[in-house]
């Protein structure tokens, strides 16, 4: 059975009417609101063939259709067409990251994840950068007292780390300042990645005749580094799932919101490959995700991925209004990003 125009343009329909009310579509609907030119005897034998081929599913014996994953998946790949967001829309967007921009990076996603919960009315997420892919741009050692020192790293992402250090015996102002030196210059536009053993060991030639500084500072600058290697997950609109009528059953709801509960496996349903990606129903690996798409966007700096933003909700989303916001709020955020960071590394 090939899958010709007429079928297309029902498909076409009755997802995009379903989108809209969440109730079943029977041939009678579509016949009076698409102007097909067809029958609603040949609109239902036309539904009949593409349940058979699998795009359309009926929940009863005498209910009208729902599209499947698989219905829906045809359509954001081959029948969506993305619409033109309002001059509010995009003021609003460019506007509200551009503000957040004077913060660092997480502010400014978290601000975009706000903006885009607001835009969609659905639940967002977003992945922070982890300071682990970050570069470090600069090392301060600042005495407190005779046996504390405060350091303050500060890398490409506006990510800042403070930590105390203890010192065994004081330490000089001239021997912080000299330790602050030889730190950045070794350690400046390295990632956290890349502070490996090599370089441990030419800090400590470096260092030679201040052994006690060097044990007592490396150990806490690198503990203080890769302490955060793993990202962190914001959540936003977590209640907007239940302006979704399918999500008044208690069970789902329940299942909705312990999914969100488990931030690890959420970040694993972002893509982080490429700009835009779109993941519906049965292809999400998680059982409590199996009823939801996911349309999640990465952004980046200096082409370099950060971390990744996205919404998800039930498989009825307006699939083609969010890749409009989402694909503006992505351009954003990398244009605001490499105007505030790159420029200075």
């Amino acid at each position: 059975m090939e899958m010709d125009e007429r079928k297309i343009k029902i498909l076409q329909a009755i997802i995009n009417d379903y989108i809209n009310t969440a109730e079943p579509v029977g041939s009678r609907t579509i016949a009076k609101k698409y102007n097909l030119g067809i029958s609603s005897a040949t609109i239902r034998n036309e539904m009949a063939d593409l349940e058979d081929m699998g795009y359309l599913e009926q929940l009863h014996s005498s209910s009208g259709r729902k599209p499947s994953d698989k219905g829906y998946r045809l359509y954001v790949d081959k029948l969506m067409q993305l619409p033109q967001l309002t001059i509010e829309e995009e003021i609003m967007i460019k506007s509200q990251i551009l503000n957040a921009a004077i913060f660092e990076v997480d502010k400014i996603v978290k601000q975009a994840t706000q903006l885009l919960s607001e835009l969609t009315k659905l639940t967002c997420i977003v992945e922070a950068p982890s300071a682990k892919k970050s570069f470090i741009k600069s090392i301060q050692l600042i005495g407190v007292d005779n046996n504390n020192v405060l350091s303050v790293i500060i890398t490409d992402t506006g990510l800042i780390k403070n930590t105390i250090i203890r010192l065994n015996r004081p330490a000089s102002i001239e021997n912080l300042f000299k330790i602050t030196n030889i730190l950045n210059a070794r350690l400046k536009n390295l990632s956290v990645e890349e502070i490996n053993l090599s370089v441990i060991n030419s800090l400590k030639v470096d260092l030679e005749g201040h052994s006690e500084i060097f044990d007592a500072i490396i150990p806490a600058l690198y503990e203080s580094l890769t302490e955060a290697e793993s990202s962190e997950v914001y959540l936003e609109g977590t209640t907007n799932i239940f302006n979704y009528p399918e999500y008044n059953d208690i069970v789902k709801a329940r299942e909705f919101l312990y999914l969100l509960n488990d931030k690890e496996n959420i970040k694993g349903l972002l893509n982080n490959t490429s700009s835009i990606s779109i993941s519906i129903g049965e292809e999400n690996f998680i059982q409590g995700a199996k009823d939801c798409s996911i349309i999640s966007g990465v952004y980046s700096l200096g082409g370099r991925p950060l971390g990744a933003i996205g919404v998800i909700g039930p498989t009825r989303i307006p699939y083609s209004k969010i890749v409009s916001v989402l694909t503006k709020i992505v351009k954003e955020i990398n244009d605001s990003l490499n105007q505030t960071y790159l420029d200075d590394r």
